[in-house]
This record gives C-alpha cells, sequence and structure tokens, in this order.
C-alpha cells in the first residue's frame, strides 16, 4: 500500500470520525435546547406569574442564536425594521394609585349596615349637654351566609350654657373608641372567628374564602389583608394557647401523637415534610397542638413536659422517640397502645395465618372485656377489677406465647416483626391493668389528628414555620372545643372580643376564658347533639 493509499484512507477516516461528531452535537445542541426550555418552564412555574396573559420575553442572553431570536420576536409582533422601531407609538393611560385604605374601603362600603351600636359618655350628666353630632365607626361582621356592616355611633354632646364652669376638656364629650379585635381595623370578632372557622375547621384555604366573599357582597378583598387579620387574631388567641399547654400537662395521664405537615422551606423555595405534636389530657378532655420547627425527636414533648413538671402516664405508639426521651424508672410512664400492636400483626396474617389469628383473637378478647365494662357504665375502679379478673389471664398468656413460641420466627419476617414490636412493648402494655382509666389504644389521639389531616389536603402546607405555630394556636382551642361539645363559632366570637381587654390579666382571669371554663358561663354554647356524636 502507497503513501497515496495511507494518507486517502486517513483522510476518510477522518471525515467520517468529523461527520459522526458533527451528528453527536447536533443531537446534543437539540437535547440542550429542549432542556433549556424545560428548565425555563418550571422556573416559570414556581416563580413566574400563572397567567398566560402579557408573557414578557427573558431579556436576558440564553442559548439562543440571532435567527432563531429574531424568529422568536417576529412570532410575538415586534417591529421588523430599524425604521420600524424608530417610528412605533406606544399610548397608555395612566391611572393614579389610591392612598391608604381608600381602595380597600371599596370592598365592605357596599355591604348594608344591619347593626347600630350607639356608645354614650359614661359618668356624666347628659342633661347638661345637647347634641351636637356624631361620630360614625364602621366594623364588618359575619353570620351564617350574610356578610354585613356594624355601625359604632358616638354621639356628641356640646353644653347648653357654654358659661357654665367644667372640667378642662369637658366642653364637647364623646364616648371614647371599644377596643376592637384589629387596631384602626375594620373586622369584627365574628368576622375573624368566620375566617379561623372556614380555614381550620372546615378546611377552605384563604383564596376560597375571598372568592365565597365576593359572592356574599363582599367583593376586591386582598388575600394579604386576610392574613394580616389571621395573624393578628392569633396573636390575640396566642395566651389562651400557652395557658392550656400547661393545663394539658398538669393532668397525670395523657395521650401524645405526632404527623407530618408540609411547611414550605424559604431557602430552598419547596414544602418540606416536618412534623407536628398533639397531647391530649384524657381525662379533662383538652388538648394542644404544639410545633419545633418541623423536629420529630423526643426532646420536643420532653421539652414542655419538663417546664410544666409533669409526673404520670403517657400513652403513645411504638416511635422510638419516646423510649429515648424517657427512661425507665423517670416520672413518667410510657403506656404502648394495642390498636399499633394489632396493626403489624394483620400485616402478617399472610404470612403465617395460624399465628397471626391466635394472636389477634387474644386481642380480640381483650376489647370485648373494654365492651362489657363501656356496657355497663363502669367507674375507673370497676374496670381495674374486671380487668384483673379477666383481661391479665389473657395478656399474661399473650407475653407467654412472645417469650416461647415467638423465638421460633425469623427477625426479618412480618411475623418476627410483629413478635418483637409487640414483645418490646408488653411491659407497658400490661400497665393498663393496674389503672382503669388507662384506655387500651391511642385512637382518641389519632382523631385529635384527622382535622390536620383533612386540612392539609386542602390549603396543601403551611407557608413558614410561623404559620405552623399559629396553626397549633387555633387548632388547640378548637380541639378542645369539640372534645367539651362547645359551638366553636360562639366560643370564638366572644374570647376574639373580650381578648383586647385582657392584654394585662393574670394566668388566673384568663383562665376562664378556655374553652371548658367558658362554657360554664355560657351554657347556650353547649351543643344540644355532642360534636363528637355528629362526627361518628
Amino acid at each position: 500500500m502507497t503513501t497515496e493509499d495511507i494518507l486517502l484512507q486517513t483522510v476518510a477516516s477522518l471525515t467520517k470520525t468529523n461527520e459522526e461528531q458533527g451528528r453527536q452535537i447536533a443531537e446534543l445542541t437539540a437535547e440542550l435546547k429542549k432542556m433549556s426550555a424545560q428548565i425555563a418552564w418550571f422556573q416559570r412555574q414556581m416563580f413566574g406569574r400563572r397567567s398566560e396573559k402579557n408573557i414578557a420575553i427573558d431579556t436576558q442572553p440564553g442559548l439562543f442564536d440571532a435567527a432563531e431570536l429574531d424568529a422568536l420576536h417576529e412570532s410575538c409582533g415586534a417591529p421588523d425594521t430599524e425604521e420600524d422601531r424608530e417610528t412605533e407609538e406606544v399610548s397608555y393611560t395612566r391611572s393614579k394609585g389610591r392612598r391608604g385604605t381608600a381602595g380597600i374601603r371599596e370592598t365592605w362600603e357596599n355591604l348594608p349596615v344591619l347593626e347600630t351600636r350607639t356608645i354614650e359618655p359614661e359618668g356624666v350628666d347628659l342633661t347638661r349637654y345637647r347634641r351636637i353630632g356624631e361620630e360614625t365607626t364602621y366594623l364588618v361582621g359575619y353570620e351564617p351566609g350574610k356578610y354585613y356592616r356594624i355601625a359604632v355611633v358616638r354621639p356628641k354632646y356640646g353644653l347648653i350654657d357654654p358659661t357654665e364652669p367644667v372640667e378642662r376638656g369637658k366642653g364637647v364629650l364623646i364616648a371614647p373608641l371599644p377596643k376592637f379585635p384589629v387596631y384602626k381595623g375594620v373586622p369584627d370578632a365574628s368576622l375573624l372567628a368566620e375566617i379561623e372557622l372556614q380555614k381550620y375547621e372546615y378546611h377552605m384555604p384563604f383564596y376560597r374564602q375571598i372568592k365565597q366573599m365576593a359572592h356574599l357582597g363582599m367583593k376586591g378583598l386582598k388575600e394579604a389583608t386576610m392574613v394580616g387579620w389571621h395573624k393578628r387574631a392569633m396573636e390575640l388567641l396566642r395566651p389562651l394557647y400557652d395557658l392550656l399547654v400547661g393545663e394539658v400537662f398538669r393532668s397525670d395521664y395523657v395521650q401524645t401523637d405526632e404527623s407530618t405537615v408540609p411547611v414550605i422551606d424559604s431557602e430552598k423555595g419547596q414544602a418540606e415534610k416536618e412534623y407536628l405534636w398533639m397531647s391530649r389530657a384524657v381525662m379533662e378532655r383538652l388538648v394542644v397542638f404544639f410545633y419545633d420547627r418541623g423536629s420529630r425527636a423526643g426532646d420536643v414533648v420532653k421539652a414542655r413536659t419538663d417546664r410544666h413538671h409533669f409526673r404520670g402516664y403517657m400513652q403513645c405508639d411504638g416511635f422510638g422517640g419516646y423510649t429515648a426521651a424517657y427512661k425507665p424508672g423517670g416520672g413518667v410512664r410510657l403506656v404502648h397502645c394495642m390498636v399499633h400492636i394489632r396493626r403489624e400483626w394483620e400485616r402478617a396474617l399472610g404470612e403465617d395465618r395460624k399465628a397471626a389469628s391466635w394472636f389477634l383473637g387474644k386481642i380480640r378478647e381483650l376489647y370485648h372485656v373494654e365492651h362489657e365494662c363501656d356496657r355497663a357504665g363502669m367507674d375507673s375502679e370497676a374496670r381495674k377489677a374486671e380487668r384483673q379478673e379477666k383481661s391479665r389471664p389473657i395478656m399474661e398468656e399473650m407475653w407467654k406465647w412472645l417469650e416461647t413460641e415467638g423465638i421460633r420466627f425469623s427477625q426479618g419476617s412480618l411475623t418476627g416483626k410483629a413478635v418483637t414490636y409487640a414483645y418490646t412493648r408488653w411491659e407497658a402494655m400490661m400497665l393498663v391493668l393496674d389503672d382503669g382509666r388507662l384506655l387500651l389504644d391511642n385512637n382518641l389521639a389519632e382523631n385529635e389528628i384527622r382535622p390536620i389531616t383533612l386540612g392539609r389536603k386542602n390549603y396543601l402546607f403551611c407557608g413558614n414555620h410561623e404559620a405552623a405555630e399559629n396553626m397549633c394556636v387555633i387548632q388547640s382551642l378548637l380541639a378542645t372545643c369539640r372534645n367539651h361539645d362547645i359551638n366553636p363559632r360562639l366560643y370564638l366570637n366572644s374570647v376574639i372580643a373580650s381578648m383586647p381587654y385582657f392584654e394585662k390579666a393574670s394566668e388566673d382571669e384568663l383562665r376562664v376564658l378556655l374553652p371548658h371554663k367558658w362554657k360554664e358561663y355560657h351554657p347556650e354554647a353547649i351543643m344540644t347533639t355532642p360534636v363528637r356524636q355528629l362526627a361518628k
């Protein structure tokens, strides 16, 4: 083979390689353009406007060449030539922005005035004065299916005889404004209560509430305004919440559970799965939720129990955070949940039906004893005696079976996992035999979590850690109202209106506003049919 032939082969090989590389470059360029478009779309979805109108072209140089940009401008109706660009006329009308709250007032000025509250000056002889005018302040109230305005009228009085001596500044009299829930704001306590109920009791996000308000005549309200009202309501209710936490942990028997709640991480720009905690004083029927920047560590609940010197039974599921936080021999005695043990055995049914059916049958016998106690209306002492007689032999038989038969199953099998789960918690489970107040399971605690689960399916997430903490405040009061069969609308109307007057109140003075204390003075708020029965 001559040198010329070798050179020709080399050129052919290089040409083929060059063509292959050119093809690859073209494919990669097309893929890069496709991915760039996808990235831009995702950025718009996450950070940009969702509306399709008035879409602006990004002025930052991109990966498109000049020809493609020209084509893109042409498709958007951009001028074609320099002359066109110079002679194009743009006309617009400038609208002067409103200052203050004038634009906001249009939201409710069309609402009818259905209530008038007249406030007269106190501690003076009005016969010495003649009415010379009045000042009117408007609030927006709510009753089911109707938004309306409330006229707060304060008559002005001037002295009939101007030469009559009076105290300085008493020539003209007018009653001071009462303390409204929002300082210099328009929402009445009834409106604030309805906003909270709609979101946290009926699971309606703010934007849906605004649509509903517009349908009922209150048009143009901004979500930012409603969020501000919500934050103020939480500021008013937080002292009651703090007091309620102490009330729960002064009990000697609480049930505790935790659940996830999506919270927006401002740094990452996305929702993160965080944890919300719940504790329920079983005998007192008081409920509190708490949140510590989304942590699931057992120290979150331990910090509360230590702060309030809790001593007694804490019933919980098998989450290891509890056993890590509360060591045996301390003042907190963990009681576990039979329902969680049963769930593990139900998973094992398909693997070893004989063993799982035997264990589930024994659990059924334990619940049969409980149902008989309920049917007989036994108090805690009678229930304890019944458990000692009937439930103890069953539970001891189950414990013995776990120690003898349970070791036959592999730790990696479903049956082995059920054995391990039950055996490691059985000693704490046996505590129910020594106190008739203790329940076999933690179901009541899990039921308190349900509104949180329903809520996150509707309003999807909390905007930040502060929003999650605020949710704990209102959900704690609402859950306690449910447990005491209190109409939450009447309760929130009353306490939101009252709290501005309790800013410097002592704990004893505030305690009368907690749901279980408040209902003693407001029997009309007790539901005829308990909410718990309606929920069933």
